[in-house]
């Protein structure tokens, strides 16, 4: 092979490598800068592009998507001279990839620094209760002095976060116990609360209840004097229609008699005055039925002579079972009365209740 073979095919694959540098592809979302002799010539956009080999240089892809930093915790003083961590996080998207090449050497540190110092700026005005509970405040504050630092870099920070703030540990205990007193407090309260509400209430149902009980008390006393009412008013209806006379009332009168004489506890038989009246009616009565010495009966109603028979008999022996136990009860009266218990020894004992009288 001869030397101008050998020198064509040299010359051909430095012209195909020239050419092949001069073809660049930038991805989606990337952006380069070329510089032609080291001036800046153009920025380029994505797709494939071509350049002059050994003229222009491009410099390193700028990533136009939006970018996420977290810095590391800074100490900051409040107000109230506590010294806090505050752990920062931001949003920033390059807007200008010449901007962000040319007019800033090193974009993220420098968004670092000025957000340590925007921040110290920030939170010296405010105090540690502040600090906790203004969080979006604060946030604002760092992005609007960010944007406005950064919009000559061709950076837009989007958003500014405060990612955590940590005060200091004896910090952090006494507002644990405050906490923990408040929470103590409202439980105390709400457990107060619910104590009263739950007297009140049972306080209600018994009153309700009381009342309740008082108008079915009064509903009944009356329902039942209404019923004795009436029927003390049929007893008597009844009583006026049968006109008893002066002889039927002695005669219950004498029937009544042996029952108050019943009883263990009755030791003392009073006899009553009109005892006499009574049995005098009762003979009377007795009289009146057949033909008596001051005339003819009364005129009743007649009734059959079975049943009057019967009533005369009945009555005999009610007025004799009278006299008997009238007759006992004055016995044991009179010798109640003449008892004198004897003296033994310079006392006197008393005569058992159920002891019979002395004997003379």
């Amino acid at each position: 092979m001869s030397a101008g073979i050998i020198a064509l095919i040299i010359l051909a694959v430095f012209v195909f490598i020239t050419a092949a540098s001069g073809v660049r592809i930038v991805p989606q979302a990337r952006a380069g800068v070329v510089e032609r002799l080291g001036r800046y010539a153009r920025t380029l956009d994505p797709g494939l592009t071509l350049i002059i080999p050994f003229v222009d240089r491009v410099k390193p892809l700028i990533d136009l998507r939006e970018q996420v930093v977290t810095f590391p915790p800074q100490p900051v003083i409040t107000e109230d001279n506590l010294v806090v961590g505050i752990d920062t996080v931001i949003y920033f998207t390059v807007t200008d990839a010449k901007a962000a090449t040319y007019e800033v050497a090193n974009p993220l540190q420098a968004i670092e620094q000025l957000t340590v110092t925007t921040l110290r700026n920030v939170i010296g005005g405010l105090t540690l209760e502040e600090t906790l509970t203004s969080r979006d405040n604060i946030n604002s504050q760092l992005r609007i002095v960010l944007d406005e630092a950064t919009g000559r870099w061709g950076i837009r920070v989007n958003r500014v976060e405060l990612k955590s703030v940590e005060p200091p540990r004896t910090v952090q205990e006494a507002m644990e116990k405050q906490m923990r007193a408040e929470r103590d407090r409202r439980a105390t309260i709400l457990t107060a609360e619910g104590v009263k509400q739950s007297q009140i209430l049972t306080a209600e149902g018994e009153k309700q209840a009381a009342v309740l009980k008082a108008e079915g008390a009064r509903t009944a006393a009356i329902l039942r004097a209404e019923g004795e009412s009436k029927a003390i008013e049929t007893v008597f209806q009844a009583i006026h229609d049968g006109a008893p006379d002066q002889e039927l009332l002695s005669y219950q009168y004498l029937q009544m008699l042996p029952q108050l004489a019943q009883g263990s506890a009755n030791k003392i038989f009073v006899i009553p005055s009109e005892f006499s009246q009574a049995l005098g009616n009762i003979g009377a009565s007795l009289g009146a039925l057949g033909q008596g010495p001051d005339g003819p009966p009364p005129k009743r109603r007649p009734k059959p002579s079975g049943e009057r028979d019967a009533i005369d008999e009945k009555a005999q022996a009610d007025a004799a079972a009278a006299a008997a136990a009238a007759e006992q009860a004055t016995a044991e009266a009179e010798g109640a009365a003449t008892y004198t218990p004897p003296e033994v020894g310079g006392l006197s004992q008393e005569r058992p209740p159920d002891a019979p009288p002395p004997t003379a």
